[in-house]
């Protein structure tokens, strides 16, 4: 049987030593991306992270197996700060690198050809529409194969709460009026956003999964009790979590 978080938790302290911890702490979300593949997919597939970056799923994909491949400009801080030695990383797992802005440049891959193509966390910080960019993944996408969307719920129940006092803001003043180029969230989804993007994929056997990543990691004590002590219950209504996932198939 496939231990997805001990895969991980070994890749995780091969990252710099700095990073470690940071990698540590997000086996449980990583594991879970790539569960969502692996329960209907298995290990024999390709399988292409959009926005990924240099954390753990694209990496942890290869060395359970599966063809990885992974697409993304590299121009977020930590790029800048440690080089190429995280895609070297990558690359020694046999992840295939791919260097290019997404809504820019697009993806170019032979039609039918990827069984599972996912982003995650990626998606609201594009500035423009991904229409053009999901029409060639589901271009992409063999029959049958697979799209999977994970990204912060812009009214989960924290922010129902905490908006109406004032709070909640999705970003700092510092990070938006200080760079250059701005990184952070442009628009958060919701549960109806991703059905939207469904069905203007003419995607089918949409499922939509809630969980709760960001509250677990909260700098704030009581949040991440509050998340401890109500995950399960949220997750039975995704509108309400603070992730919410979209998985859906190309018709056949």
């Amino acid at each position: 049987m496939i231990n997805t978080e001990q895969t991980l938790h070994s890749i995780a302290l091969k990252y710099p030593e700095e990073l470690i911890p940071i990698q540590l702490s997000d086996i449980k979300r990583i594991a879970f991306n790539i569960n969502l593949i692996l329960s209907q997919k298995g290990t024999n597939i390709k399988v292409c992270d959009l926005g990924g970056g240099v954390g753990l799923f694209s990496i942890g994909c290869a060395a359970l197996g599966m063809k990885s491949i992974l697409v993304d400009d590299f121009k977020d801080e930590i790029n800048f700060k440690y080089g190429r030695s995280l895609l070297e990383l990558h690359q020694s797992y046999g992840v295939e690198i791919i260097d290019r802005d997404l809504i820019n440049q697009g993806i170019d891959f032979p039609a039918g050809t990827i069984d599972a193509i996912t982003t995650f966390d990626s998606l609201e910080h594009w500035h423009h529409s991904p229409k053009k960019l999901f029409a060639a993944v589901e271009k992409a996408l063999a029959p049958g194969g697979m799209f999977v969307v994970g990204v912060p719920n812009c009214v989960n129940l924290r922010k129902r709460i905490t908006v109406p006092l004032g709070l909640g803001k999705w970003s700092s003043m510092e990070d938006w009026y200080e760079n250059e180029v701005f990184r952070g969230h442009v628009r958060e989804p919701d549960v109806d956003d991703l059905h939207y993007i469904a069905r203007d994929m003419g995607l089918v056997d949409v499922q939509i999964y809630g969980r709760n990543w960001l509250g677990y990691i909260s700098k704030n004590r009581l949040v991440r009790l509050a998340s401890l002590l109500t995950d399960r219950v949220l997750q039975l209504s995704p509108s309400l979590c603070s992730d919410i996932y979209m998985v859906g198939r190309k018709k056949q």
